[in-house]
Parts: C-alpha cells; sequence; structure tokens
C-alpha cells in the first residue's frame, strides 16, 4: 500500500535533502556531532516526518499547521546551515546548493500550505 504524502513532490524532495544533510554533516568536526551535526539533521527529518503527516489529517485546519511546522523547520535548516558556512564547515559553493534545494522546496511547501489553508473556512 502506497500512502498519499509518497506522491508528493515536495515530500520526495526534502527527502532529497535529509540524504544531503546526513552527507554533508558527515564531513563536520567530530566535536559538532551533538551540535550543529544533530540540529541539522534533526530539523530536516523534521521537514519530511511534517509533510508526511500533515497529508495523513482529515481535517484542513490539522493539514496546514503541519505544513506550516514543515516549512518552519526548513527554515531552521536554512539557518543553521549559513551559520555552519560563517564558522567554517560548509564551502559557500555548497551553501548555495544546498540553498536552491531548499528554496524550491519552501515555494512548494507554501503552495500546499495555501491550498489547505484556503479551504479552512469551507
Amino acid at each position: 500500500m502506497k500512502y498519499s504524502f509518497e506522491n508528493l513532490e515536495v515530500w520526495q524532495m526534502s527527502r532529497e535533502l535529509v540524504k544531503e544533510i546526513y552527507q554533508t554533516t558527515s564531513t563536520f568536526p567530530n566535536e559538532e556531532k551533538y551540535g550543529l551535526t544533530s540540529q541539522l539533521r534533526r530539523a530536516s527529518v523534521s521537514v519530511s516526518s511534517n509533510i508526511a503527516e500533515g497529508s495523513t489529517r482529515w481535517s484542513k485546519k490539522d493539514q496546514s499547521r503541519f505544513y506550516e511546522i514543515a516549512f518552519g523547520s526548513l527554515i531552521e535548516v536554512l539557518n543553521q546551515m549559513i551559520l555552519s558556512t560563517d564558522l567554517g564547515f560548509l564551502p559557500e559553493n555548497r551553501l548555495i546548493e544546498l540553498r536552491t534545494r531548499i528554496d524550491q522546496i519552501g515555494r512548494m511547501l507554501n503552495a500546499l500550505y495555501q491550498s489547505a489553508h484556503k479551504n479552512i473556512a469551507t
């Protein structure tokens, strides 16, 4: 059985982001294992998890709330990637690559949120 979230392109892209974050943070200094590495990994997993959970909610209000949380986690990832660059753990060109993916996911999440949110009153 395949669940509806598995068909969402935004969920598929967020899954790819998780893999990229895990690969990228594997090069971070060992002393960041419980710092930025852990934080980035958890925030990236939160994006795809909240998309999946939101898609299963029956009410549009619940759906839009989970998409809102996913967007917040996505912005958390971006912030932490910027900080990682500031600290010298991540090259600027890698940040640019990841930011492009984050921007795409953000636009798609916004559309998903708007779609669920506009139907709350109906």
